[in-house]
């Protein structure tokens, strides 16, 4: 909740900016993605060298993908509530919590693919996460149906339900790419 004066909490303003990345310029929506892919990265390759491939490792570990995804849109909807309720302006651009929600669930098929992600040498797992980047961004720029009326959503809401949606959108299609891509850059 904003102080009486109207100013949105310190906690409101990280992780509404991205942990600082909504900043950065030019493209601060790319630069958002940016360091919600790093995020995911560092949580996805932390979860699967401690969790267990069993049956209570594999349902701990999708639990835990679910539940961090959903606290993440639920803490970016707050966040960007707080900071619009500051600023007055709609959808600023250093708001990239919204980029941080839609990334994670375009990579959400690549969560079980850590371990073989970190074992490609040199260029390829950029290669690799690469794409489900470049999904993410081109829906995300795109709004295609109904990502742009979504917006229109009241404060963070609509902030950040865009960016979900355009994320659902992404997730089939990077399903789709990466048993190919993995394959290819596997040689």
């Amino acid at each position: 909740m904003s102080d009486s004066n109207g100013k949105a909490p310190r906690w409101a303003w990280w992780v509404a900016t991205g942990l600082g990345s909504g900043w950065l310029r030019p493209a601060p929506g790319t630069w958002g993605s940016l360091s919600g892919l790093g995020a995911w990265c560092l949580f996805t390759f932390a979860v699967t060298r401690h969790l267990p491939l069993t049956p209570l490792g594999t349902a701990a570990m999708e639990g835990l993908f679910i539940l961090v995804i959903g606290l993440m849109t639920w803490l970016a909807v707050r966040a960007a509530d707080r900071v619009v309720g500051e600023t007055g302006e709609k959808d600023p651009g250093y708001i990239v919590a919204d980029e941080w929600v839609g990334m994670w669930v375009t990579l959400w098929p690549l969560r079980w693919e850590a371990h073989r992600l970190a074992t490609l040498g040199g260029w390829r797992w950029v290669l690799v996460l690469a794409v489900p980047f470049l999904v993410f961004r081109i829906l995300d720029i795109w709004k295609p149906w109904p990502v742009d009326q979504i917006q229109d959503l009241p404060g963070g809401q609509g902030i950040v339900a865009d960016d979900l949606v355009a994320g659902l959108y992404g997730l089939p299609l990077v399903a789709l790419i990466t048993p190919w891509m993995l394959d290819w850059v596997g040689r």
